[in-house]
């Protein structure tokens, strides 16, 4: 059921802001949390959201306020998940900037996140003709910024750029895991090495795809993709083994996805652009193929921006943008 989160408006008398030292306070009022606090956390409207929850019916949501607030700090911060939820728990100034006044106030399970993502993703495929809630939410806070700063908005620019978003990296990362995880489960466990056995872990699978930041991204993959160089070094003594269709996928994926660096003398990620279209999209369907329309292939996105630009303005703002797939 949808509830909108105004507790923040009536704070109480005795709170954890209120124990702290005078000079401790007045040092929190000059960092950006009570600034996030006013510009971003109050302005967020809570009830474009509505569509997402029962209106009454069922536990009340948690607040939107403070998931969207968190999401914008995550990327702000560059937090992963984990990191975020424990910042949100044990970080006195996140707790300021969301609304909060004592630590430990509120729970929140990091499948909450997943599942506001969903609603918001399943929302915008369900409903393409309806205003998209981000955009909407993104609109309402620029007008804000722009009305505080006093910005010059009559002379604007526009700009654009391809966009690979972070989720393209991560998907090719799951594919590389997928793929060794089948060539080592193929393998006795005799002929393994810990690096090798451990692949098989579920803390393993968890480091790899969930606790790593977008900016660890390539340096994962390169992890994975020398794994996989070892286990085919290690099968090649082993005929049967190395004759399995899991082991072929893997040394077909690694002829896709990297090259040999002879003075380097390793294998190295490929970049993007060189792999082929034929190049293998599953380590379940060997067969899937990455599908070109009109001998263009959809290589991520093409963001075009329209930014102030008037020399008065002490700082400019991207004002609008849109977001399309390449094609």
């Amino acid at each position: 059921m949808f509830k909108a989160n105004n507790a923040h408006l009536q704070e109480e008398m005795f709170n954890s802001y209120s124990s702290l030292h005078p000079k401790i306070q007045e040092r929190l009022k000059k960092t950006w949390a009570p600034i996030f606090y006013e510009h971003v956390f109050c302005q967020i409207d809570e009830t474009l959201f509505a569509p997402l929850y029962s209106l009454d019916n069922g536990c009340p949501n948690f607040p939107v306020n403070i998931l969207l607030s968190l999401e914008f700090i995550k990327h702000l911060k560059d937090y992963t998940d984990e990191e975020l939820v424990e910042q949100f728990y044990y970080n006195y100034q996140i707790m300021y900037a969301v609304g909060l006044r004592n630590l430990g106030q509120l729970y929140l399970a990091i499948r909450t996140f997943y599942e506001f993502r969903e609603r918001v993703y399943r929302y915008a495929v369900e409903n393409p003709g309806k205003d998209d809630l981000i955009f909407s939410q993104f609109e309402k806070l620029t007008a804000h910024f722009l009305e505080v700063a006093q910005i010059n908005t009559k002379e604007q620019r526009m700009d654009s750029t391809q966009v690979r978003s972070n989720i393209k990296r991560a998907g090719r990362l799951s594919l590389a895991y997928d793929v060794l995880e089948h060539a080592v489960k193929a393998c006795p466990p005799e002929i393994l090495p810990e690096e090798l056995k451990r692949v098989l872990e579920p803390d393993y699978r968890t480091e790899v795809l969930y606790r790593s930041k977008g900016t660890q991204a390539q340096s994962r993959l390169q992890e994975v993709l020398n794994l996989g160089v070892r286990l085919l070094e290690i099968t090649a003594s082993f005929p049967d083994t190395q004759a399995s269709n899991a082991i072929s996928l893997l040394e077909r994926f690694l002829q896709e996805q990297a090259s040999f660096d002879y003075q380097q003398n390793a294998w190295k990620a490929k970049d993007p652009k060189e792999i082929a279209s034929s190049s293998l999209q599953s380590a379940h369907d060997p067969e899937a193929t990455y599908r070109k329309k009109a001998g263009q292939g959809q290589a991520g996105y093409v963001a075009n921006l329209a930014e102030t630009c008037a020399e008065e303005n002490p700082v400019q703002f991207i004002s609008d943008y849109t977001l399309k797939k390449t094609t």
